[in-house]
């Protein structure tokens, strides 16, 4: 029968263009061209998560959504007023000196050559100088003003008791539990299923949780006079995000951990559950990833790298006054640097048999998922040969899999896409050059970076769930914020267009997800399509194995829908389980042959065998 498939059975999460479950962001892309129902149903979830007062259906409601959602200027932070500081030496304008007390703990390390510090009863010490160095505080205004983020009024951290969570977290919390409850199926279902060490959960952050609750607060501690509190080191990890999801959403014990790929990070996590899935290691994972990087600080570092779209460039590509927020990002175009955005977004991946046991939801198989390095590099950030290699292994596969009819005919590519200058030459190169070798004809090329910016870690989780958008409702999003291909892009055998695609979802069998990250992280994943899993399904299992799963995916998919209608109404619950079954080893039941855990249908095994046995 070959390897388990793995089949994504739930997916869900929050980027700038909405909920991502049962394709809400997706739609929010392609809200000028779907039907008017699937219109309204995504109007209506995305006035509950702004908290949007009144009719969703009312014109002026409608603009405020519009213009609140999907990249546009920052509002989490105001980009005419950043706070800094500034140093200045404070002279006195009399001869005499100046003089303060301190804590005794609060004196520097290394005593200023002209400070005379004397001793007090009090417990403090004065000092007594000629000079003072000072910091002043100070604003300016900052030359990136354009983000990704999530819709305005949205505020996660209100949905469970948040207890001054990192942004990136309340986030990835909101994520993991929409794509868990999307599933349609009980996690204690999965429970009785599934043995305590079949479970999995990969997630992280590229850059960790940057805000003033984690790193950016740990460090900025010093120089505002305070001290780090207890939970900023550690919520500031780049693999916080999964553990929460185990801790607090799962309660998983099984495999986990944090696979760091830069803006690859989504389809390193991935390939690390279907790796396992296939192994047999596993048999259901949560898969995902988390960033909220839009911060002061974090914006200015990536403008002094030159990689993000400053607002004068912006407007000197347009020859305008203003700067156009909602086209900062313009991937394969005329460009001048990406856009920073922030989502997180998880996908739930079960082995085959398992997902008709269940009579889960069939949304996509992945056909693999390749990592490549760049070998040697010039310049740590640049692009290299790896993602050549990453994106030939999927086609491939592809190959290996459906055929040559089937890559060459019936495929297409969610880019990368980041919309700047190198990017756009470097990939389109790529993709050009594989679609020669593999004879594609006109590509058709997704750049979704120029809806939602670049959210670094999930990045390619956004492409993914918009890969499942397309399969269900039939178009591949156009790159709207562009013209035409720019000058120095390589198109020959590829379809960079602005117009939305219609296409058949039964007449496309695959789509690659591509990933360029920092430090020479590629990945590309491949994605089969709902009706190409089905027929596998059917080939390894008969039609009554079918049949029977679909009587069952009946109740699972009623259950699903009504979860997004309760979502949309805002009446869900976000999982939290704070607290909740925890267990300690008097809990557990031990023999030498196994671990019975509470709450768990099936024991861990201790029956393990010699893995160097020689035969």
């Amino acid at each position: 029968m070959g390897s388990p498939l793995p089949v994504i059975v739930g997916f869900g999460g929050i980027n700038p263009a909405g909920r991502v479950s049962f394709h809400h962001a997706y739609r929010r892309t392609v809200i000028d061209v779907i039907g008017a129902a699937d219109a309204d149903d995504t109007f209506a979830s995305l006035a509950s998560l702004m908290n949007v007062e009144g009719d969703p259906a009312d014109a002026d409601n409608r603009r405020y959504i519009l213009d609140n959602t999907l990249i546009r200027r920052i509002d989490c932070f105001d980009p005419e007023r950043i706070h800094w500081q500034r140093s200045a030496r404070l002279t006195p304008a009399s001869p005499e000196p100046i003089s303060f007390t301190l804590a005794s703990r609060d004196l520097p390390d290394e005593i200023p050559p002209d400070w005379s510090v004397r001793q007090r009863e009090d417990g403090r010490v004065e000092v007594t100088t000629e000079r003072l160095d000072i910091l002043i505080p100070d604003k300016r205004v900052s030359k990136v003003t354009s983000a990704g983020q999530v819709p305005t009024g949205f505020e996660p951290g209100k949905l469970y008791p948040s207890r001054n969570h990192p942004r990136g977290l309340q986030l990835n919390v909101y994520a993991a539990s929409d794509a868990v409850q999307s599933v349609g199926v009980p996690w204690d279902d999965f429970r009785k299923h599934v043995r305590p060490d079949e479970f999995a959960a990969y997630s992280g952050s590229a850059m960790g949780q940057l805000d003033s609750y984690s790193n950016g607060g740990m460090m900025q501690a010093p120089m505002m006079g305070k001290r780090p509190t207890a939970k900023q080191a550690a919520l500031g990890l780049p693999e916080m995000p999964v553990d929460f999801v185990n801790a607090y959403v799962i309660g998983s014990c099984g495999a986990t951990a944090g696979v760091i790929g830069a803006c690859a990070t989504f389809l390193y996590n991935l390939k690390t559950a279907v790796d396992d899935i296939r192994a047999g290691r596993c048999r259901v994972a949560v898969v995902g990833a988390a960033e909220a990087p839009i911060v002061p600080e974090v914006v200015e570092a990536y403008r002094t790298m030159g990689a993000l779209a400053e607002d004068e460039d912006l407007m000197a590509l347009d020859d305008a006054d203003l700067v156009d927020n909602r086209r900062a990002c313009r991937p394969f175009a005329a460009n001048c640097g990406f856009t920073l955005a922030e989502a997180a977004v998880y996908v739930v991946v079960t082995d085959d048999t398992l997902a008709l046991e269940l009579g889960a939801d069939i949304h996509a198989a992945v056909g693999d998922v390749f990592v490549n390095a760049d070998g040697f590099k010039k310049s740590i950030p640049g692009p290299g040969i790896g993602n050549y290699v990453t994106v030939a292994k999927a086609l491939a596969r592809g190959r290996a899999i459906l055929g040559e009819d089937a890559v060459r005919q019936r495929s297409y590519v969610h880019a990368h896409g980041t919309g700047t200058p190198q990017n756009r030459v470097s990939e389109s190169h790529i993709l050009n050059e594989m679609a020669k070798t593999f004879g594609m004809e006109r590509w058709n090329v997704a750049a979704i970076k120029a809806y939602l910016g670049h959210t670094l870690a999930p990045a390619s989780g956004d492409q993914t769930a918009f890969a499942l958008g397309t399969w269900q409702h039939g178009w591949i999003p156009g790159i709207a914020t562009i013209d035409g291909p720019a000058d120095d892009v390589h198109h020959s055998h590829l379809r960079v267009t602005s117009e939305h695609i219609e296409i058949d979802p039964d007449a496309l069998d695959m789509a690659l997800i591509n990933s360029k990250g920092f430090g020479g992280n590629n990945a590309t994943g491949l994605l089969l399509s709902p009706r190409i899993a089905r027929e596998m399904l059917t080939a390894r299992h008969g039609a009554e194995t079918m049949r029977r799963h679909a009587q069952r995916n009946e109740a699972v998919h009623a259950t699903a829908l009504d979860y997004d209608a309760a979502a949309t109404r805002g009446d869900a619950k976000t999982i939290y389980r704070f607290g909740e079954g925890v267990l300690d080893g008097d809990d557990l039941a031990l023999s030498t042959e196994e671990i019975r855990i509470p709450g768990y249908g099936e024991a861990v095994s201790l029956d393990l065998d010699d893995p160097f046995k020689m035969e």
